[in-house]
This record gives structure tokens, sequence and C-alpha cells, in this order.
């Protein structure tokens, strides 16, 4: 009983010293709080003069009528729309994937009649070569009779040109456009010539037939501006679109814009200012899809084998000036570098092993790295896949 007694006595010693004094807990059973998200203040808006206000409001005005003229032909995929003129009036090129019949095709042939731009189709088969593409010397007579050599131009001599179903064409015939889509010219048999502007490269591909396709070179893919997901009509759509079509297959839209009104709305996108922590945080976002950069995000270390190039932060910039002037402002927020992160980013990464067992898609990549640049939780981007 003695002993009894003891124990019992030490244990009521024991248990009060508990209650005074904190208990010990292993490292491994304290779970992590989540960060709480990054609050990034927009920037304040700019205080612009009489000309900068009437500059920008002719620039909505003018995109208006554009978006307006191209509703006629295009039933839906605003989003489509609206990243496309993007890409055009930032003098950028645009690889529109979907599969066949959503109005690829149809947008790109409506958008030449808006912007009142001669426009040319490059059809894309196995057997195409890059003379077809660029144009070749040929021999002709002059008028004493004697042979001379001259260059008769290509297809790529326009200021917009369709290349539909350019994953049909093999890789020495895609890369006849390399120069002319990052350069703006061409050269044949050592002769440089340049394109008129503007000049944009607006290309399709089907991503569901693999027969007779040639998936794009990296080096020309970089070259795009926007990668573009052409997604399916929804039921209510697709009846207007039948509708639509069994009145006339012809595009409806009118000009709305000029090679020189376009030009000048370029140069006025370029002057917008963009507040010092926003570029920052542009730079931040495609630097740190590097796996190897001292500011690599958590999901570039684990699903992203190779980042994106120095040209997709120019991409990123010159498309968010735009943006913004489109939306009626006179400065770059963040989420104009949130939203044009996803087209300007998806075909510049390359996802890893991890990403491919995963499934997920680049999106859901550039989302959940999104997601961490910002300190929001990323589990549903990365879970619903798994």
């Amino acid at each position: 009983m003695g002993l009894f007694n003891k124990a019992n006595k030490e244990a009521k010693q024991n248990e009060a010293v508990a209650n005074e004094t904190p208990v010990e807990v292993k490292a491994e059973e304290v779970k992590e709080a989540p960060a709480a998200p990054i609050e990034r203040k927009e920037p304040e808006p700019i205080k612009i003069d009489k000309e900068a206000e009437k500059e920008l409001k002719l620039f909505a005005e003018k995109c208006e009528r554009i978006f307006t003229e191209v509703k006629k032909d295009i039933i839906g995929q605003t989003e489509v729309v609206q990243s496309t003129i993007i890409a055009i009036i930032a003098g950028g090129n645009v690889l529109l994937e979907g599969a066949p019949g959503l109005g690829k095709t149809r947008l790109v042939r409506s958008l030449g009649n808006v912007f009142d731009l001669p426009f040319s189709r490059i059809q894309f088969t196995p057997d195409l070569m890059p003379a077809d593409v660029t144009g070749t010397n040929i021999i002709t007579k002059d008028e004493n009779g004697n042979s001379k050599f001259e260059f008769q131009k290509g297809p790529i001599f326009s200021n917009i040109v369709l290349a539909d179903e350019i994953n049909r064409a093999t890789p020495k015939t895609q890369a006849a456009l390399l120069e002319a889509m990052q350069e703006h010219k061409v050269t044949v048999m050592g002769v440089s010539r340049k394109l008129d502007e503007p000049f944009f490269v607006l290309a399709t591909q089907n991503p569901i037939e693999q027969d007779g396709t040639y998936p794009l070179p990296e080096a020309q893919m970089d070259r795009f501006m926007f990668k573009i997901l052409v997604p399916n009509p929804s039921a209510a759509e697709l009846g207007q679109i039948v509708t639509m079509t069994q009145k006339t297959m012809d595009e409806t839209a009118q000009a709305a814009c000029n090679g020189e009104e376009l030009l000048r709305m370029r140069a006025v996108a370029k002057t917008i200012p963009i507040a010092s922590e926003v570029l920052e945080y542009a730079m931040v976002m495609i630097a740190s899809t590097h796996a190897g950069s001292e500011v690599a995000t958590d999901t570039a270390k684990k699903y992203i084998r190779d980042g994106a190039s120095p040209r997709a932060a120019q991409a990123l910039i010159t498309a968010a000036k735009v943006r913004a002037l489109i939306k009626g402002r006179y400065n770059v927020s963040y989420d104009d570098i949130n939203t044009l992160a996803i087209p300007v980013l998806r075909h510049r990464i390359k996802l890893g092993f991890e990403a491919v067992t995963s499934k997920l898609t680049a999106d859901d990549v550039v989302k959940a790295h999104i997601a961490d640049l910002n300190n929001v939780s990323k589990t549903s981007i990365i879970n619903k896949k798994k």
C-alpha cells in the first residue's frame, strides 16, 4: 500500500506540473499552417493628359467595332476571339488548336475582312515544299528574248497568312516559316526580302489525328505569341451556328480597321506604362518556370522539365499592355499578367515525367505555377487528375 500511495502521489504531482508546463511535441507531429495568400494591390490608376485620354478612347472604340464585326461570323468563342485579336494588335503570331469544324479557319478569314488586309491561305500537306511557301526564282524572257531569273513571290508575301493544318507539313517546310515569323523577311537563294507590315501567321492544327502529322519544332512553337485552344460549342451555341450557316456560309463581317490604324494601335499600346512591381512579378513568373532557377516554384521543380524562353516574357508584357487598353485601363494589372500567362506559357513549357504520369496538362501546371506565386492553394488543380 505504501508503494501504491507513493506512486499515486507522484502521478498527481506530475499531472499538476503538466498543466503548468507546455508539453513538448515531436516535430513530425506539427502540421504547418497554410501560407496566407499574397495580397497584391493593383497599381493606382495613372493620371493621363487629354491627348493620351483621347488615344485611349479611340483605341477602345476601335476594338469595340472589331469585336462587333467578328461576332457576325463567330458564335461564342469569346475568349478565343479576344486572345486572337490581342495577339494581332500586339504583332504576334497565333496557333489555334482544336478539333475539325470548330470555326478556326472561319475566324481567320473573318479577321482578314475585319482588318481589311491582304489575306492568303496555305494548306499544309506532307508534299508541300519550302518554295511553295516562300516563292522561288523562275526563268523568264525579257523584251529582247534573253533569259533571266525573276522572283515569283509565294503566299507568305501577304499581311495575314493562314497556315492551315500546319502540323501536316514536313519539318523542312515548317522551317521555311521560321525567318518570316520572327524577322518578317524571307531569304531565297541568298537574297532577303522584307514582308509588308503588319504581318501575322495564324496557324491551325488538329490535335486528334496523328497519321501524316509532324510535331512542330520547339524553335517554331516559341515564335507563336499565343497557343489558343478552341473548345467545342455548347448546345445553344451549336443551334445558333446551324441557323447562321443555313442562310450563308460566307463571312459577313465588314472592315473595321485598316493596316495603318492597326499599326497606330500597336504603337499606342507600347506606350502604356507598367508599374515596377507588376513588371517584376511578370519576370519572376517566366524565370520561375525553370527548375534550376533561384526563384523556381515548387510546381516548376516537380512538374516542369524545360521552362519558358525570354520570348515568353516579351510576349507577356506586350500582350498585357494591349489587354489593359481593351479593358479601358492605362496601366497593366496583375490580372492581365495572370490571365495571359496561360496562352503564353502552355506551348513553351515542357512537362516532366511526374506531370505526365499524373495526367496533368500544360494548363494544369501553369495554373498551379500561378497559384504558387500567389501562395494560393493548388490542391484542386493538381488532385483533380489523380
